[in-house]
């Protein structure tokens, strides 16, 4: 089954320059693993698609139950530099949290999501 982010954590975001900064935290220890294995570096390049034109790091906190990511060359240059609206990064993280990810049925009623 298809669930979406929000139903599994919470997330914050900011920016440095033209770098987005997205950290995504797990609301149990038990879904930590399960954002581990769906919420890639590479899932969240797609995700950002045509948003973020460089690389996306992916940096592990198991100790905080979350993951951190860079997303490289996604604001226009940053907030002094780009002509964007909004070259900030406060909204990265709502959109990932729109992301979907696959999860067993199994898996959903062991954390009590289904």
């Amino acid at each position: 089954m298809k669930i979406q982010l929000v139903k599994l954590a919470h997330a914050r975001s900011g920016d440095k320059g033209d770098t987005a900064n997205v950290g995504l935290i797990a609301f149990s220890d038990e879904i930590y693993p399960v954002l581990v294995r769906e919420v890639t570096a590479a899932r969240v390049k797609e995700h950002f698609k045509g948003i973020c034109k460089g690389d996306v790091e992916r940096f592990e906190l198991p100790n905080l139950g979350a993951l951190n990511f860079l997303l490289h060359h996604s604001l226009g240059g940053g907030g002094t530099l780009s002509l964007m609206t909004d070259a900030q990064g406060k909204t990265f993280s709502t959109a990932l949290l729109r992301m979907m990810i696959d999860i067993s049925e199994e898996e959903a009623q062991s954390l009590d999501l289904a």
